[in-house]
């Protein structure tokens, strides 16, 4: 009976100890914040370049995107276990006049800061 009983407490412990944060997962329709820069790029967050930005017919700064909630509309786990998400404007205006989507490495851009979660 106390084998038994080890057993069952040593295999409850392994299953909680396998299961990842569920709160630090991405689900889609999660609601986050782009926040400024640490240096003058975004590092994690897939936003053009501000020569490309000009040549497209915007405005050569990011201080446009500071501040503007972003939808998750999809998420992608990498075979290196990264996880990207695709990113939609909350109220559905284009990034810099011309991008619908963004792309973001979420645990790295949550890390640096470049998003957080409201």
């Amino acid at each position: 009976m106390k084998k038994l009983c080890l057993l069952l407490l040593l295999a409850t412990s392994f299953t909680f100890a396998n299961n990842s944060n569920p709160q630090n997962t991405p689900q889609i329709g999660d609601v986050l914040v782009i926040n400024a820069p640490s240096n003058n790029a975004y590092k994690h967050v897939d936003f053009p370049k501000l020569n490309t930005i000009v040549k497209r017919g915007g405005i050569a700064t990011y201080k446009g995107v500071i501040g503007k909630h972003v939808v998750v509309k999809k998420v992608n786990t990498q075979n290196d276990g990264s996880t990207e998400v695709v990113l939609e404007s909350k109220n559905k205006d284009k990034f810099f006049r011309f991008l619908k989507t963004v792309k973001a490495d979420y645990h790295k851009s949550l890390e640096s800061g470049e998003i957080s979660k409201i």
